[in-house]
C-alpha cells in the first residue's frame, strides 16, 4: 500500500509495475493539484526515468539548464544535460502511467495498525485497507508518519528528535504563468532555459515570490531581468489554481521505518529547496525501496525488517550529505547574519573553482537504477558509484535465456 500520489509514491509505483509486485495508492485529496512552480532533475535519476521510458517524455515538456556544470571541464562530462520543467506537466506524466483503479482519492489516512499478519490503514471516511507493507509517501506532513510515530511514542521507543516538528524557516508563493508574448518578455521562448529566472517552456514564466497578499503589494513593482517588466506583471498573468504558497521547511527524521511500515521522500526527510534537491532524492528513494522489495526473500516480518533496514542503510548517509548541502545552500542565499554574508562571500569569491567542481561532481556520483530492468550504460565520463547487482534478476535472466534456447521437441 502506498499511501501518497506525489512524484515519490508515483514513480514507485510504476517501478514495482514493471517489477511485478502489487500495490494501491491512496491519496487524501480529492484530486491531485501538483504544485505550480518549476523543478529540475539532474543526472542523478534520469537513468532511472530512461529505464522506465520517462526520459524521452520529460525531454518533451523541459529545457536543457544553462546555468549547471552539467559539462566540468574538456575531459570531464556527466553525460546528462540539467532539465528544468513546470512541476505539473511533469506530474501528468507520470499520473498517466498509473492504472486508474489503482489510485483511491479522498484516502487521508488517521491511524495504522500492523502486526506479524499484515498492516491496515483506517481513513478519515470510516474505510479499512489491508495490505503486507505500508509505505508512506505522503510529504513533509505526513499522516502515515504521524500515525507511525505516534505508536512508537506511547511506547517510548521513538527518536526523541522525531519527536520535534519540522523547521518552518520560510514561506513563498510559486506559480506558472499563462502563455506570454515573447516580443513583451524578450527570451521566454528561448530554446535553453536560464532555470534561475525563467522557464521558456510553451512561453511560460516560472516565478518565486515570498509569502502572502501584503508582502505581494511590496514587490509588485520589482523588475524583472527580462523586458520592461514587473514581478507584477507575472503574478497578473499566472491563473490562480496555477499559484501555490508552500512552507520551505526542513528536517532529516532518524525514524524511517519500524514493522511493515516505511517512509520516503519529504515523509522521512524534507530538504530545504534552495539547493533543488528534494525531489531527485526522493525519487531515489523510490528507487531504492523498489530494489529492496524486489530483493525480498518472503513476507514474513523478519523479511520485511531485513528489506527495509537496507533500504535504510543504503540511503540514510546519502540524504544527510544532500540535507546538509541544501542547508549550506538556504545560508548561501537568504542568511542575514553576519557570519551567513561573509561565508557568502567566502564561497562565491574566494573558494576555488576546483573544489566548486567537486562538489558537483560528487552531487551526481550516485545514479541509482532499477536492478530488476535492463541497465542503462553508464553516460558521460565523470565517475559513477557502482551498483551491487541483483542475484535474482540474474537467475531469472539466465533461466530464461536457456528456455530460448533449449531444442523444441518436434
Amino acid at each position: 500500500m502506498i499511501v501518497g500520489a506525489g512524484l515519490a509514491g508515483l514513480l514507485l509505483a510504476l517501478l514495482l509495475e514493471k517489477a511485478g509486485i502489487p500495490y494501491q495508492i491512496y491519496e487524501r485529496a480529492q484530486k491531485v493539484k501538483p504544485l505550480g512552480g518549476a523543478m529540475f532533475l539532474n543526472a542523478s535519476i534520469l537513468p532511472a526515468l530512461e529505464q522506465l521510458g520517462l526520459y524521452d517524455e520529460l525531454k518533451k515538456v523541459s529545457l536543457p539548464a544553462t546555468g549547471g556544470f552539467h559539462i566540468y571541464n574538456s575531459s570531464m562530462s556527466i553525460g546528462y544535460d540539467r532539465v528544468v520543467f513546470p512541476r505539473a506537466e511533469f506530474y501528468e506524466v507520470l499520473l498517466a502511467k498509473i492504472p486508474a483503479e489503482k489510485i483511491h482519492f479522498s484516502k487521508k489516512v488517521m491511524s495504522l495498525e500492523q502486526n506479524k499478519a499484515g498492516v491496515m490503514i483506517r481513513c478519515a471516511d470510516g474505510t479499512t485497507y489491508h495490505g503486507d507493507i505500508l509505505v508512506g509517501a505522503d510529504g513533509a506532513h505526513s499522516g502515515v508518519r504521524q500515525a507511525l510515530y505516534k505508536r512508537l511514542q506511547k511506547d517510548g521507543t521513538l527518536a526523541p528528535s522525531d519527536a520535534n516538528e519540522l523547521n518552518k524557516v520560510f514561506i513563498c508563493m510559486v506559480g506558472t504563468t499563462k502563455p506570454l508574448d515573447p516580443a513583451k518578455y524578450p527570451g521566454v521562448d528561448d530554446k535553453i532555459s536560464q532555470y534561475n529566472q525563467i522557464i521558456g517552456k510553451n512561453n511560460s514564466y516560472c516565478w518565486g515570490s515570498e509569502t502572502s497578499e501584503p508582502m505581494i503589494k511590496e514587490v509588485r513593482d520589482f523588475l524583472i531581468p527580462f523586458g520592461n517588466n514587473t514581478l507584477g506583471d507575472l503574478i497578473d498573468a499566472t491563473p490562480r489554481d496555477n499559484i501555490s504558497r508552500v512552507f520551505l521547511e526542513d528536517k532529516l527524521f532518524e525514524t524511517w521505518h519500524h514493522g511493515r511500515t516505511v517512509l520516503i521522500g519529504d515523509a522521512c526527510h524534507k530538504l530545504h529547496p534552495s539547493a533543488g534537491l528534494g525531489a531527485v532524492v526522493s525519487m531515489q528513494d523510490a528507487v531504492v525501496l523498489a530494489n529492496s522489495l524486489y530483493e525480498m526473500k518472503g513476507l514474513t516480518s523478519a523479511d520485511i525488517a531485513e528489506a527495509l533496514d537496507e533500504f535504510k542503510n543504503d540511503r540514510y548517509s546519502r540524504v544527510k550529505e544532500q540535507f546538509d548541502a541544501s542547508k549550506m545552500s538556504a545560508k548561501l542565499i537568504y542568511g542575514q547574519s553576519l557570519f551567513e554574508r561573509l561565508l557568502c562571500i567566502v564561497i562565491f569569491n574566494w573558494l576555488p573553482e576546483s573544489i566548486k567542481m567537486k562538489g558537483h561532481i560528487k552531487g551526481v556520483e550516485f545514479r541509482p537504477q532499477a536492478l530488476f530492468l535492463p541497465q542503462i550504460p553508464v553516460r558521460g565520463t565523470g565517475p559513477v558509484l557502482p551498483q551491487k547487482p541483483s542475484q535474482r534478476y540474474q537467475a531469472e535472466q539466465a533461466k530464461l535465456k536457456a528456455e530460448e534456447q533449449a531444442p523444441v521437441a518436434i
